[in-house]
């Protein structure tokens, strides 16, 4: 189970880490590569949206298994669904984009 309080102070440390940064577009993609699951959350009509980033194979697996699956997770704060959309295809490998 997700635990929104702890998703909103992970997208408050990417922010602060990405603010702090020259390059921001590289802390972006480092912080999108050091993790095993990136969530974008956004706010929503029911109080907060999730896209999944980066790692869905590995969230399918625990949803259709019985066991705990270890794996790193972050968040990354987003006006909308559009933009989470968006930052998962720019954050995407580019054989899998050609792949697509």
């Amino acid at each position: 189970m997700l635990d929104f309080d702890e998703l909103r102070e992970l997208a408050a440390d990417v922010r602060v880490f990405v603010d702090i940064a020259e390059d921001k577009a590289e802390a972006l993609r480092a912080v999108i590569a050091a993790y095993d699951v990136v969530l974008a959350i956004f706010p929503a009509n029911e109080g907060m949206g999730l896209h999944v980033i980066k790692g869905r194979e590995i969230l399918d697996r625990i949803a259709g298994s019985r066991t705990h699956v270890m794996y790193s997770h972050t968040a990354i704060a987003v006006p909308d669904l559009e933009h989470a959309e968006v930052l998962k295809l720019l954050t995407t490998p580019v054989e899998q984009r050609i792949a697509a």
